[in-house]
């Protein structure tokens, strides 16, 4: 019977699905399945992985009868796309499973960052708010978002429902990619600079690789201003979090809300320590909803290949992709 290689762990319904299809091998991260016999290497035909988790050459080297790599989610950095192509090897992702998802805890962290909602939990759990005054003269006034302008950094499947969300807010959008949306109707940006400059919020929602990390520098965060806030719920190797850190301690940004970080689960100190940081432990794709069409959709992929016919949604890359290595 052929197999499939786990390289992450995954639902038990979906795992029991994919039983009912392929041998289940795993799951082990790359190192450890290369290290299997051969004989094991040889019935894998399927690899199943997700984002940022390694899929490199050595892998798909070692394993003689790969033809599918699966990713669960949109991501798929952490694949070398040039050694699969190589070999005719298919890679697939899910590219709107998850997307409401994410755009909604999106506009959930620009809410809690913005309207310092924890903190107003804590204020009232903490029994602070008592006394003759009103609890908008005991916790400082903040700057709504109706009329503010959102930018945002990567107008795919995610950030384009963050843009219609925002428009619901009164908010003014525009984005940065590596080229214009043709027929858009959202003001366009040739550079991440000139966004942040424009912006008083910026949505990181673009793809990850090794040859993007911290784009989203001390520079173009300071851009946004002393009112300015970062949300992030792309990748944590976009963001630099030390230059966040310090540009918010120091009043130089307001705030932030931060879903995934660069060396996930450790998240410094520097950004706990902070009370206009909103952290949340990479759960925007985490809801029923979402992983009912992510299972829909990878079961989709593999049914297809199996069956020798063209898999609904594989990778196409519209510029060379650095694999993440780490």
């Amino acid at each position: 019977m052929s197999a499939a290689l786990l390289l992450s762990r995954f639902p038990n319904d979906f795992c029991d699905a994919l039983a009912e299809r392929l041998e289940i091998v795993g799951p082990h991260d790359q190192d450890a399945s290369i290290a299997l016999p051969l004989a094991d290497r040889e019935k894998i035909r399927v690899v199943m992985t997700m984002g940022t988790v390694k899929c490199g050459a050595g892998l798909i080297a070692a394993l003689p009868n790969l033809g599918l790599i699966c990713n669960y989610g949109s991501g798929f950095e952490g694949t070398d796309h040039a050694a699969a192509a190589a070999r005719g090897i298919v890679v697939t992702n899910s590219p709107s499973g998850n997307a409401s998802a994410v755009a909604d805890l999106a506009m959930g962290l620009l809410l809690a960052a913005c309207r310092r909602i924890v903190a107003a939990d804590r204020f009232v759990r903490e029994g602070r708010w008592n006394g003759q005054n009103s609890s908008a003269a005991r916790m400082p006034l903040v700057r709504g978002l109706s009329g503010r302008k959102l930018g945002i950094f990567g107008l795919g499947e995610i950030g384009e429902r963050v843009a219609r969300r925002a428009e619901a807010f009164e908010m003014t959008v525009a984005y940065h990619n590596r080229s214009r949306r043709p027929g858009d109707r959202y003001a366009y940006h040739d550079t991440l600079a000139s966004l942040a400059d424009w912006a008083d919020v910026l949505v990181v929602a673009a793809r990850a690789d090794a040859g993007n990390r911290h784009i989203v520098s001390r520079d173009v965060m300071r851009a946004l201003g002393p009112d300015g806030i970062v949300i992030n719920i792309a990748r944590g190797s976009l963001l630099d979090e030390v230059a966040l850190a310090e540009l918010i301690k120091s009043g130089e940004l307001a705030a932030a809300g931060l879903d995934v970080f660069e060396h996930e689960p450790n998240v410094p100190e520097a950004l706990t320590s902070l009370d206009n940081v909103v952290l949340a432990p990479h759960i925007a794709g985490g809801t029923y909803e979402a992983h009912t069409t992510l299972k829909s959709m990878v079961l989709a992929n593999i049914d297809a290949f199996l069956a020798g016919r063209p898999v609904p949604t594989p990778v196409v890359l519209k510029a060379p992709l650095t694999p993440v290595t780490g």
